[in-house]
């Protein structure tokens, strides 16, 4: 196989269902490889420092994802300019989508270093962090947030090499990264005794290897896709495209996590053997988020390179299958950690009143967690053919708002960390019910018109 079959995955031609499973599987498994770095992290302050270490790299959790959501939206919407001319054959253009989305990750990585130094403190406190945990949280959030240029640009690199159907190379960079991760916690927190600094640290480290890892394949790849240090600049252009559909998906992030971050407050307030319960069963969360995230952004990609193309049959067929492949796969894992909660919880702490409360929060969120999975695909789908403002609205609105009433309407009443916990699966619910008759409209009336274009 050439060097090129080797990285690229045909997303135009061929069966699609195993080409979609080939795209998927190095998606799902390096982000949860890369959650398991994260568990990992967790895992070594829980054992090797304290339960308030472990805590307070947990409280981190929300407000760093809320952060990072804006940006990465943008990756998002690099992904879907870039499959777009691809599919389109136009190669002076992707390749100056490739440079701007490099300049870009940059520039937002280093403003989001500066802005996290600054608002760590401040916003901790606003979210009601236990005093006894503030101060190891604030160093936390400084030091993971010296890395956010690494952090960027990895993901922006990620979202190059996935338009054209690469995602295993990402992965592979990600398990040796991982690995020097994982090692270095174990030595800077068993051996130099540190606490949530040495995770921190362990985490800059990876970030920079896995980062500068990507921006070499890529100065090695095909003329379209490759970076060439005197073509990196902003095509203003390019971006006003990629912002289109990047920032509706980014401010949607942004509010989702807000409102996780609301919960999160929420969650505070129960005391810290809830916010290490909380912190333990995320885990199990994020590796049935992924796992669906995985198929939806497969479903992005391979609409946005067909559309590009006008394959519109192949869009429908595409529609189908991943909106069966993708929900399917997440309610099967979903039900393994449900079935195992107490056992994994106790991977992570020996508290049994955290280990109880993690069992609670896990059998509540993940009973149906495949209807989350439909949300991401649907509203993967629709930005690859344009609609970026009206998914982003649906789910700031049902998902977001549902949560949040129910968190300063509901949750006072009982103040329990079950109770709160219901809030996920009631939110999913309202919102596919908006979403799906939204969505087979829109798809039906784009397809038929560029059918017939």
């Amino acid at each position: 196989m050439s060097k090129k079959g080797a990285s690229h995955l045909d997303m135009l031609n061929g069966p699609i269902a195993i080409k979609m499973v080939w795209f998927a599987l190095p998606v799902a498994i390096s982000a949860l490889f890369q959650q398991l770095l994260n568990a990992t992290d967790i895992a070594v302050v829980g054992h090797f420092a304290s339960s308030d270490a472990m805590a307070a790299v947990g409280a981190n959790t929300f407000i760093i994802n809320l952060m990072l959501n804006l940006f990465v939206g943008l990756s998002v919407g690099a992904n879907v300019v870039i499959a777009q001319l691809i599919g389109q054959q136009d190669k002076e253009n992707t390749n100056k989508a490739v440079h701007t989305t490099v300049v870009l990750s940059l520039i937002c990585g280093v403003f989001m270093s500066i802005l996290g130094w600054f608002i760590a403190r401040p916003i901790l406190s606003l979210l009601s962090t236990p005093d006894d945990i503030l101060d190891l949280a604030v160093l936390y959030f400084r030091i993971y947030f010296l890395g956010m240029p690494f952090i960027m640009l990895f993901n922006f690199e990620s979202a190059i090499l996935r338009s054209k159907g690469d995602t295993k190379r990402p992965l592979y960079v990600l398990i040796i990264s991982g690995i020097i991760n994982a090692v270095l916690n174990l030595f800077l927190v068993v051996k130099c005794h540190l606490s949530v600094e040495g995770v921190a640290i362990a985490t800059l480290v990876s970030s920079i290897i896995s980062s500068l890892s990507l921006f070499y394949m890529l100065k090695k790849e095909s003329p379209e896709l490759r970076i060439e240090m005197h073509k990196l600049k902003i095509h203003w252009d390019i971006l006003k495209r990629i912002a289109y559909i990047g920032i509706p998906a980014g401010i949607q992030g942004m509010i989702f996590n807000f409102s996780n971050v609301m919960i999160q407050g929420g969650i505070n307030s129960l005391g810290t053997a809830a916010v290490a319960a909380n912190t333990v069963s995320l885990n199990f969360d994020y590796f049935c988020f992924f796992i669906g995230n995985a198929f939806g952004q497969a479903g992005t990609s391979f609409m946005s390179q067909n559309y590009g193309a006008k394959q519109i049959d192949r869009c429908k067929r595409i529609i189908r299958n991943v909106m069966i492949i993708g929900p399917g796969t997440t309610l099967i894992v979903s039900w393994i950690f449900i079935l195992f909660a107490q056992q994994l919880a106790s991977v992570f702490t020996s508290d049994p009143e955290v280990i109880r409360l993690a069992v609670i929060r896990s059998q509540i969120v993940l009973a149906i967690y495949g209807i989350h999975s439909f949300n991401e695909i649907m509203s993967g789908i629709l930005r690859s053919l344009g609609y970026a403002v009206i998914p982003a609205w649906i789910n700031i609105v049902f998902i977001c708002g549902v949560r949040l009433l129910w968190l300063f309407f509901f949750f006072p009443m009982k103040p329990e960390m079950g109770f709160l916990m219901y809030c996920y699966p009631i939110s999913w619910i309202v919102n596919i019910g908006v979403l799906m008759p939204i969505f087979f409209i829109l798809v039906h009336r784009t397809l038929r018109k560029a059918s017939i274009s």
